[in-house]
């Protein structure tokens, strides 16, 4: 039984078109509105420009990332030349005599590399004399006392305590 306004199928299919062709037109208007609030960006700005300075904004980005790692590079390399340790003891060199006290010292400045320099002052009531040794690797070509020896090993160990 068909509805008494409808006289055919045909009236009820065009109906069902029509409500169909004004529902879509809404949605579409309502996508269209959508559509230009997303490429509208801040002062009116389309979304083309906003995309363009964020890829603006990544390549300034990449290359102070790049700036910043060649300089952290070259920083690592002066920091493994630079002084890393640093270790001292103070004796007296004329324990039998009674002369001189604790005021003779040696100390030890080395790098990462184990390379530097030790430095040994002798301390007597009437002159005071100071020596120094290149060290290599932790050793010297020179030959060392028992005080600059220890220097080196305290230095070493600073350095040890220093990493962990």
């Amino acid at each position: 039984m068909i509805l008494p306004f409808f006289e055919t199928h045909a009236d009820v299919l065009i109906y069902a078109l029509g409500t169909l062709l004004v529902f879509l037109l809404v949605w579409n208007i309502r996508l269209e509105i959508k559509v230009r609030r997303l490429l509208m960006g801040k002062d009116a700005r389309s979304l083309e420009d906003t995309i363009k300075n964020i890829r603006d904004g990544h390549s300034r980005l990449s290359l102070f990332q790049n700036e910043v790692e060649q300089y952290l590079q070259s920083v690592e390399v002066r920091l493994r030349r630079s002084v890393q340790g640093v270790g001292t003891i103070r004796f007296n060199p004329f324990k039998g005599v009674g002369t001189g006290g604790n005021q003779s010292f040696s100390t030890a400045f080395l790098n990462e590399d184990g390379d530097g320099v030790v430095i040994s002052t002798l301390y007597a009531r009437d002159r005071m004399s100071f020596f120094s040794k290149p060290i290599e690797k932790f050793a010297s070509p020179h030959e060392l006392s028992d005080e600059e020896k220890e220097a080196i090993q305290r230095a070493k160990l600073a350095m040890k305590n220093r990493e962990a």
